[in-house]
């Protein structure tokens, strides 16, 4: 049987050590961290001989929040999975959520057996979401999401998207071929390749190609002055 590394991470000290002392109680869930804070946790974190598997994180807390909590773990320790128990607890925050890096999202009301079954659930898939919550997120998504292709021709290989990426860098044929270690009449071949298969006629349309399809974000294009 998997013992599950679990962190628990809230301002307030009677709910951490109200969770703490139940799934203490489980055979197949360990507590391995406590903290009363952001800055706590990330202290702890250092240290831990052995990391959480799944964080159970509150929303508001003093100095560093819960979404500013989820999105330094992500960026520190990926293989985390984090679980947000809040007072604070809206459907409509869901998209957010996931879109955050959070793999299920909890009202602080929840049933102590439910929260085992989220623990479990988010441990061996990775995300946890109601049916009610899912149908927020299908109403979050934007009508323009791109239909997915279903013709294998148009698929880009990795380095196409390599040059890709670089040309919505403003990088030219023969930059792109210095910095891939190609020559320029490669990269040249790849550019061409890119206007065949995503229906492009100019850069600024590999660009929006780039972009509708979650390639580049906007904040990654360059600035020009």
């Amino acid at each position: 049987m998997e013992i599950i590394q679990v962190a628990i991470t809230d301002d307030d000290a009677l709910i951490v050590g109200l969770l703490h002392d139940y799934l203490q109680t489980r055979s197949d869930i360990n507590v391995v961290i406590t903290a009363q804070s952001g800055h706590e946790l990330f202290k702890k974190l250092e240290t831990a001989a052995v990391k959480p598997q799944v964080l159970l994180l509150d929303l508001k807390m003093e100095g560093m929040d819960g979404i500013e909590v989820t999105q330094k773990l992500k960026a520190q320790y990926p293989e985390i999975k984090v679980i947000v128990v809040s007072s604070h607890y809206q459907k409509m925050f869901t998209g957010f959520m996931l879109k955050t890096g959070v793999s299920a999202f909890l009202p602080k009301g929840v049933m102590p057996s439910e929260l085992v079954n989220v623990i479990q659930a988010v441990n061996k898939f990775g995300f946890y979401f109601k049916e009610d919550q899912l149908d927020i997120i299908r109403g979050q998504i934007s009508g323009k999401s791109p239909k997915p292709s279903l013709n294998e021709e148009s698929d880009l290989s990795e380095r196409e998207i390599e040059v890709l990426k670089l040309i919505c860098q403003q990088k030219t044929a023969k930059e792109i071929g210095e910095e891939l270690f190609i020559t320029q009449r490669t990269a040249e071949g790849h550019k061409n390749s890119l206007f065949a298969k995503t229906g492009a006629k100019n850069i600024a349309g590999l660009v929006i190609y780039a972009i509708q399809n979650g390639i580049m974000r906007v904040d990654e294009l360059p600035v020009i002055n």
